[in-house]
């Protein structure tokens, strides 16, 4: 066996020759060598897996396991629980927007607003082009919203119900002002003040607005609302219907041919409460309108003229 051994520096080479038992002895180092590491490596590995894989080894998997599946079914409860809170939070919500809705409608309808406009039975019309990139909600993030839109409902629900009371309260001062007239068409044929008696000719005291239409049948309408005090025949007025409006005001409507309503009465203004005739004390169809002002009987005409509120 020949070894050339080389001299990189000075370009030399040199020749070795290897004979007998050293020879020998090369050729079993440079071939047992391999083999050598492959079975120590082999006996290395086998000694570590017997260390790793024993019983006790398997017994704290196993223990790991059961804990992380312990773990999980906490996660799955606690997602469950948050879950069915949000559920009752979302059902909160959307009780509120019920009475919101219904808050709006009343609100809208006392106003005499467009309903077609505030439709509040008809959901909201959005739209628009989406612009930069969407992104969806993270779980804290979408709590914040939802508690952000419930301390806006309850706003917003604070501010209608107050809005609410302050339109009711001037729907119900409105309609217990006395205001108009308790016919439709007619005109005046009798003022308040001093007259000629119709039957003696005799000069009298006429306590109220005689409103003829010509005619018996024509529709006699409250002025205000208020409560039925008195429906039935009374001496001189015929058939007659007394309303009381609170705030010590009282009206007459008299010489009716037919009456609609009976003492107890709630009665909205503007309702149809009888006919007009000629009952009583008179010379034909009309309607003999009286007010009365904490018991005493005032011209009628100063509310006949008024503005409705």
């Amino acid at each position: 066996m020949k070894l050339i051994l080389v001299d990189h520096r000075h370009g030399r080479t040199k020749t070795i020759v290897l004979k007998g038992w050293f020879k020998g002895l090369l050729s079993i180092l440079l071939l047992g060598t391999p083999v050598a590491l492959g079975y120590f490596g082999y006996q290395l590995a086998i000694s570590q897996d017997s260390v790793i894989f024993t019983e006790e080894t398997a017994r704290n998997w196993e223990q790991q396991l059961r804990f992380q599946a312990e773990e999980l079914q906490e996660v799955k409860q606690d997602s469950e629980q948050e879950l069915e809170a949000l559920t009752l939070r979302l059902a909160m919500l959307q009780a509120r927007l019920v009475r919101l809705d219904a808050v709006g409608e009343r609100i809208t309808t006392m106003t005499n607003l467009d309903t077609g406009e505030f439709d509040f039975s008809q959901p909201v019309a959005l739209g628009g082009p989406g612009t930069g990139s969407s992104e969806a909600y993270s779980t804290d993030g979408f709590a914040s919203a939802v508690d952000r839109l419930e301390e806006h409902l309850e706003d917003r629900q604070n501010q209608l119900e107050i809005l609410e009371g302050m339109l009711t309260d001037r729907k119900i001062q409105s309609d217990v002002f006395i205001a108009g007239r308790p016919v439709e068409n007619g005109w005046i044929a009798s003022r308040f003040g001093q007259r000629p008696d119709p039957f003696t000719g005799r000069l009298t005291y006429h306590t109220g607005i005689d409103f003829t239409t010509g005619r018996s049948g024509a529709e006699i309408n409250t002025v205000a609302s208020g409560v039925v005090t008195w429906s039935g025949p009374r001496s001189g007025y015929g058939l007659m219907v007394e309303v009381n409006h609170g705030s010590g005001f009282t009206t007459r409507y008299a010489h009716a041919e037919k009456l609609f309503v009976d003492v107890g009465d709630v009665v909205n203004k503007g309702q149809n409460i009888a006919l007009v005739g000629s009952t009583g004390r008179s010379t034909g169809p009309h309607v003999h309108f009286e007010v009365y002002k904490n018991g005493r009987v005032v011209d009628p005409a100063a509310y006949i003229h008024r503005t409705a509120r």
